[in-house]
């Protein structure tokens, strides 16, 4: 039996158990692990459309580096929460929380079953288990460091995060300049850990509709080969290109992401290009593994191996 048949059979088990409550299936998992395949079929079989939770899919200018679906790929299946918004904006994880759920009640009113996919841990967590209250950003911190960061760049305040809080630290993606300059800013500004803002034993906000939470994953040599493939195939899409177009906002928080980064560098003269190559297939393999880890902290996922 496929992995796909497995899931359909599971599904339809665990709905017939609760057939009058609206379900969140979520589908989770790192780049690359083949999300937007198995989501497709699942849409198609169950007649239901797909809420994107990529926080990098969000963006219209940003196509080739994200790997958006393509219309060939979705199929006809219905995608919510992609080229939504433009980097120009700032969005986060409490907007896109609010505006999931509204979107979340009109879409449960035509279909049992919704999916909800993607690999930004953070947006995940939001619909499903809701956020903790952090302190409001002080601009005069942020701006200070915004200063440091375009001065000396991220390792100062990699060093200054480990420093004030440990657990922070070891917890955020230490590679993404905007979760870095939250958590310093918030150390600063209040004199508390980031973490302690982080509420242990919170309970998650009742949701109206009923989640089961799913995350993909493959064996590692797999899952880095599938990586290094998909990065040569951006490279031949044209994802130099369209990162050359993005030069003039390249301090945009959106773009402070792998995939990025490394063709801005090239492109600043930081490096050549094969050392940009290496460093994007290298990143990409730390940035799923950091995707792996966030989903591994909680216990509600059921693994799926996907062969």
């Amino acid at each position: 039996m496929s992995i796909l048949s497995e899931l359909i059979t599971y599904l339809e088990a665990d709905l017939a158990a609760q057939p009058n409550r609206p379900t969140l299936v979520v589908v989770a998992g790192p780049t690359a692990v083949g999300k937007t395949a198995l989501c497709v079929q699942l849409a198609q079989h169950f007649q239901t459309e797909v809420v994107s939770a990529d926080s990098r899919q969000f963006f219209r200018e940003m196509s080739i580096g994200t790997a958006k679906p393509t219309p060939e790929e979705m199929q006809g299946v219905p995608h919510h929460f992609i080229n939504s918004h433009s980097i120009t904006e700032d969005y986060n994880a409490g907007r896109y929380e609010a505006d999931c759920l509204a979107l979340l009640d009109t879409l449960f009113q035509r279909h049992r079953v919704v999916i909800l996919t993607g690999g930004s841990g953070l947006y995940l967590q939001a619909v499903t288990d809701g956020l903790d209250e952090l302190p409001t950003a002080d601009p005069a911190v942020r701006a200070q460091l915004h200063q440091e960061l375009a001065a000396h760049g991220l390792e100062p305040l990699v060093a200054e995060l480990a420093r004030l809080d440990p657990v922070a630290y070891n917890r955020i993606d230490r590679q993404n300049p905007q979760r870095v300059v939250r958590a310093v800013e918030v150390c600063r500004a209040t004199g508390q850990p980031f973490s302690s803002f982080h509420t242990a034993g919170r309970s998650a906000p009742e949701r109206p509709f009923r989640i089961i939470k799913l995350a993909l994953t493959r064996e590692r040599e797999e899952l880095y080969q599938r990586i290094d493939l998909r990065v040569d195939q951006m490279l031949e899409a044209g994802l130099l290109a369209e990162v050359e177009s993005l030069l003039p906002f390249q301090h945009h928080n959106a773009l402070q992401t792998v995939g990025y980064q490394e063709i801005f560098d090239y492109l600043n003269g930081l490096h050549d290009w094969p050392e940009a190559v290496r460093l994007l297939k290298r990143n990409t393999r730390r940035y799923a593994k950091r995707q792996l880890t966030w989903l591994r902290r909680d216990p509600q996922y059921q693994w799926v191996t996907v062969k």
